[in-house]
């Protein structure tokens, strides 16, 4: 079984950066989604790609990935990128470059 242990980004939806700080566990399809004959949405018959385990650290996913035999992949941390800003930058007055040149 192939699994992938990340820790996953803030969400866009919301300003604070509540649960991005535990890794998770999740598992790769196993089968291909495709649309349902009744609805037509997309669907799957693995079930398993709805489980998510989180864990305080990569080490712990790394050790219950190992301890049960499964192949597996630790993405990177995408880590925050801070850049200062000052709202007064935003009213700043930048003089014009000087297009008259003396002859």
């Amino acid at each position: 079984m192939n699994v992938k242990i990340y820790r996953p980004a803030k969400s866009t939806m919301q300003s604070g950066r509540g649960k991005s700080k535990a890794w998770v566990l999740e598992y790769e399809l196993q089968t291909p989604r495709g649309p349902e004959a009744l609805m037509g949405w997309t669907a799957s018959s693995d079930t398993l790609n709805q489980v998510k385990l989180y864990f305080d650290t990569s080490q712990q996913a790394v050790e219950f990935a190992q301890s049960k035999g499964w192949n597996y992949v630790v993405l990177p941390a995408q880590e925050r990128v801070v850049r200062p800003r000052n709202y007064g930058d935003n009213f700043k007055y930048i003089p014009p470059e000087d297009t008259q040149t003396a002859s």
